[in-house]
């Protein structure tokens, strides 16, 4: 079994809740992958757990980025144990990414990660200019480190449908 970390938005949260299933964008994930052990070569596990859910963080800017007007300006992040079978890493893609074939269904999420309410000013911003931090732009990738200075809380997943309810009635 390995972790995964899955990069989503609050609508993807309520959709895996009503589902059951968690809807794995263009079969993305991140993971500790090799790549990402050679890169860090002295890190615990832990540590490079961390890195591989701050990638999926990012990711899940990208998500909001292109997200309508209404989504809540949080970042979403399911980490899940998989089976390795449904995995394939892409360090062409970068570091910590991993292919994800079908579904991952909700009864195998270890956590979900979202962003606390005094983060959404920063996350605003940060999707506002992903892509050019994306492509080299230091003031966006300044920009971007405002919102990833703020860690995402964590919720066990019995618990992440009462947060839903409460996003939902602010």
């Amino acid at each position: 079994m390995t972790r995964i970390y899955l990069p989503s938005t609050m609508s993807g949260i309520r959709a895996a809740l009503d589902s059951g299933q968690i809807p794995v964008r263009s079969g993305v994930g991140f993971a500790v992958t090799g790549p990402l052990r050679l890169e860090y070569p002295d890190w615990s596990e832990e540590e490079l757990e961390y890195l591989a859910m701050q990638d999926a963080s990012r990711a899940s800017l990208r998500l909001l980025a292109a997200a309508d007007d209404g989504e809540p300006p949080l970042r979403v992040v399911i980490a899940a144990e998989v089976d390795d079978s449904v995995l394939t890493p892409r360090p062409e893609a970068d570091r910590a990414v991993v292919d994800v074939r079908g579904l991952v269904d909700f009864g195998l999420v270890a956590a979900v990660h979202i962003d606390g309410a005094d983060a959404g000013p920063a996350v605003r911003e940060a999707t506002a200019v992903i892509d050019a931090a994306d492509l080299g732009d230091h003031d966006a990738e300044f920009i971007l480190g405002s919102a990833e200075d703020f860690d995402l809380a964590w919720y066990a997943p019995g618990e992440i449908r009462y947060f839903v309810e409460e996003v939902d009635r602010q």
